[in-house]
């Protein structure tokens, strides 16, 4: 399966062990929750979806890479403690608690979260005098003589044969005991993905017609030679940054992250032509409403190659609009939903903004007192591992909001309840006002984007490709559900995209693209 279906399903996994019955015991007994063994490629992000699933199943997640680990590590160390057997005093061999076991409870009382994820990752390539000690984790669910706590889940994770030397086979009894979940590379989940998280457009064009080059583990006389999902997430992140310090990815850069020397110089090719398209067709300015009609024909003219990654530029950007749309409404949901706590409960806010009377506001200290309690929120989330970088995002915006706000009624003597209840409505309609001109604003952009296909392709197979990225994105699909876009509308409706795709695909693989 692919790792959305494998994420799904530990999700469920997850949901049904920590499912209680009505006497408040685990509807399955913890006997018998099996621990989950998940299989696949490097790279393919294993690792990863253990992050996203415990922040949200809002459960804590205790991490190791085992090979990292020794025997004396994932055991205990042995002392000597003396006991009486049949009156006769003996020396008895015992252990210390396992430094994974100890690091739960560590994360139980930092946190607080008394159910998690214990994720062990390249459990199937321990050291020989490791490996007994695993089969008897994923059997018994201890580590030495201590036992993981009730409550935490045991994932585990690992490569195939093929890809790591020292992969050690599991017997049959342990493998009747776990929840074995193979996982395979897919592209079109990960651009989904990719999508949301705006991997740099470059890499998603390319893969986008170069999907063999998306996952490809080689082993060959001069050594392995290897592209992941992983490298190209890390890449795009270079890329991002890179760009912002004014600097270029070239040949030798790119081959840090995709060791596939292949691959990374088709790539490190693509991307210099795509940087060259970006001037040349100044995407910028066609967005901004700026179409000419030399541009437009020499586009027509182009190969279609040329022309695909001219599309791929125009749908980045605009998801790039659509992505900080959908953050400032997320944050202005975020504010209205703190500054209502001002207010006693049984008043209701108007859908439109924020409206009450000023002596039901608390005034400036319960500003304080709010800000106060989102900065501990987001203290305790991050400690706890809880909190994604979006999110982290979210919550540094809205407290430089409030912090602002605070320092301006300082520095204004504002404290009267019905005075800074007016500063709280200032501030709530000034985000209001600056998200409606954004969402307007990027509503234009879009136009101007219809407005240059049709200008230069007309109802052409080109408009599939642009109207399938439009509705394979996350941030433009949920742009668009509030967005009444009549063009999109109209082409979307026309434009039979789904059957048309495929041919437009064969196309581009005969032209070697």
């Amino acid at each position: 399966m692919n790792i959305k279906r494998a994420k799904e399903e530990i999700k469920n996994t997850i949901e049904a062990y920590l499912m209680r019955d009505e006497y408040g015991a685990y509807a399955i007994p913890v006997i018998h929750q099996r621990p989950i063994l998940l299989i696949g490629p490097p790279g393919i992000g294993k690792t990863q979806i253990m992050e996203q699933i415990s922040q949200e199943c809002r459960i804590g997640l205790v991490a190791y890479t085992i090979t990292h680990h020794t025997r004396q590590s994932a055991i205990g160390l042995p002392y000597i403690q003396e006991k009486i057997y049949d009156s006769v005093r003996r020396s008895v061999t015992e252990y210390t608690m396992s430094e994974i076991v100890a690091a739960i409870y560590d994360k139980i009382e930092m946190t607080g979260l008394k159910e998690g994820i214990l994720f062990i990752d390249e459990i199937n390539c321990v050291s020989e005098t490791l490996a007994p000690t695993m089969l008897q984790f994923l059997q018994a669910k201890t580590f030495g003589n201590h036992k993981i706590p009730e409550g935490w889940i045991i994932v585990a994770a690992g490569n195939p044969p093929e890809y790591n030397k020292s992969v050690r086979d599991f017997d049959v009894v342990t493998l009747d005991r776990i929840k074995m979940i193979q996982v395979e590379a897919d592209f079109p989940v990960w651009k989904e993905y990719a999508e949301s998280v705006q991997i740099h457009p470059a890499i998603i064009a390319y893969l986008n017609v170069k999907q063999q080059n998306f996952c490809q583990i080689e082993t060959t006389v001069d050594g392995k030679r290897f592209a992941t999902p992983r490298g190209w997430e890390d890449l795009s992140r270079l890329i991002e940054t890179y760009e912002k310090l004014g600097k270029t990815a070239d040949r030798e850069v790119v081959c840090q992250y995709i060791q596939h020397p292949r691959i990374a110089k088709d790539f490190a090719n693509y991307l210099e032509l795509y940087y060259k398209y970006e001037n040349d067709y100044k995407v910028d300015e066609i967005l901004d409403g700026v179409i000419q009609e030399s541009v437009c024909d020499k586009l027509a003219r182009a190969p279609f190659d040329e022309r695909l990654s001219v599309m791929s530029l125009l749908l980045a950007k605009l998801n790039s609009d659509f992505g900080q749309i959908v953050r400032a409404e997320e944050r202005l949901e975020r504010l209205q939903g703190l500054f209502r706590q001002m207010k006693p409960q049984n008043c209701e806010m108007a859908v439109q903004g924020l409206t009450g009377s000023a002596e039901e506001i608390k005034g400036l200290d319960r500003l304080e007192s709010l800000a106060a309690g989102t900065a501990a929120e987001r203290r305790y989330k991050l400690d706890a591992g809880l909190l994604s970088r979006k999110e982290d995002h979210l919550f540094q915006d809205v407290q430089q909001i409030l912090e602002h706000l605070i320092q301006y009624l300082k520095a204004e003597h504002i404290q009267e309840p019905e005075q800074v209840w007016k500063e709280v409505q200032k501030v709530f309609d000034r985000e209001n006002d600056s998200y409606e001109e954004r969402f307007d604003a990027c509503g234009v952009r879009l136009e101007h984007a219809f407005d240059f296909m049709e200008a230069a392709f007309g109802d052409s197979q080109e408009m599939v490709v642009f109207i399938t990225g439009l509705n394979t994105s996350f941030y433009s699909m949920k742009f668009l559900q509030e967005y009444q876009c009549q063009k999109y509308y109209q082409y979307n409706e026309k434009l039979l995209f789904d059957s048309q795709e495929k041919d437009i695909l064969n196309k581009m693989e005969s032209f070697g693209v």
